[in-house]
């Protein structure tokens, strides 16, 4: 599944010539796992409230093709529908949006910064109505340079919301350079630790080690703290000359590199 969610990537990119391929490519381990083995969802019965189900947010929106690609193999909407991204009128906008009614979708996101915030407040409302669910987020590295998000952290760990787990896509790459060249972000697992959260680390392409650190972060249910997940991953994963640089955040393939691509990407699944 994670390897025909890759091929939806490229091609939803490559069709349209406009989208961010490196970031989703990055993040679809994560994302298959979340959606098709960790949580509770409702695929043909999406309601907004999320009342009784897992919910995910993605904070930073640009990497929209990878979550579409996940929600319409899902079964939130026809796979057929990847065909329309970023087109006129299109229910799959480049940055994910409410207005059009797309199921899965839950809040409008792609403005960095403020996935954590939303989040927070879904985990928040759960814990009132005595839920037992949980609320995941993904936010990317370079996303942690803005201010709100720290803010966010301090808020959740004061109120002890640990329905909620935060994964953190370390790729150590943003639209302009590394994030070390960009602004350096220090010492992640230290900050986060003074923040007051508990912090996890894993390889973000190995399912072992996503199912490793869900498990752990869940156990940890009732000790009124949030957990973060610091998640190595590499840009590009999966397509050779995109992987492990920032020049593919947000440029589409040629026809001979989607040709390329979709050569290393062979699948058992159908492609839309």
């Amino acid at each position: 599944m994670a390897t025909q969610v890759r091929r939806d990537i490229v091609r939803m990119v490559h069709a349209v010539q406009s989208g961010h391929p490196g970031g989703s490519l990055g993040c679809t381990d994560l994302l298959v796992k979340l959606y098709f083995d960790t949580m509770t969802v409702s695929p043909q019965k999406f309601e907004m409230d999320g009342t009784q189900e897992d919910l995910f947010f993605l904070s930073n929106g640009h990497i929209s093709p990878v979550w579409y690609s996940v929600l319409a193999r899902r079964g939130f909407f026809p796979v057929s529908e990847l065909a329309t991204f970023r087109k006129l009128n299109s229910r799959l906008q480049g940055h994910p949006a409410t207005e059009e009614g797309l199921p899965g979708i839950r809040v409008a996101s792609g403005s960095l910064g403020q996935g954590l915030s939303v989040a927070i407040g879904a985990a928040q409302t759960k814990i009132l109505n005595g839920e037992s669910t949980w609320v995941y987020s993904l936010h990317g590295d370079g996303e942690l340079q803005e201010g709100q998000i720290w803010e966010a952290a301090m808020y959740a760990a004061h109120h002890k919301v640990d329905n909620l787990i935060s994964f953190v896509d370390c790729n150590g790459q943003q639209i302009d350079g590394s994030t070390d060249d960009v602004m350096s972000l220090g010492d992640l697992e230290g900050k986060w630790r003074a923040f007051g959260w508990h912090v996890l680390t894993c390889d973000g392409h190995d399912f072992n080690d996503l199912d490793r650190v869900i498990g752990q972060a869940q156990s940890r249910r009732g000790s009124g703290v949030p957990t973060v997940v610091l998640m190595k991953t590499e840009m590009g994963k999966g397509v050779d000359f995109m992987e492990g640089t920032h020049k593919w955040h947000g440029i589409a393939p040629n026809d001979d590199q989607l040709a390329d691509a979709l050569n290393q990407l062979e699948s058992t699944l159908e492609d839309y």
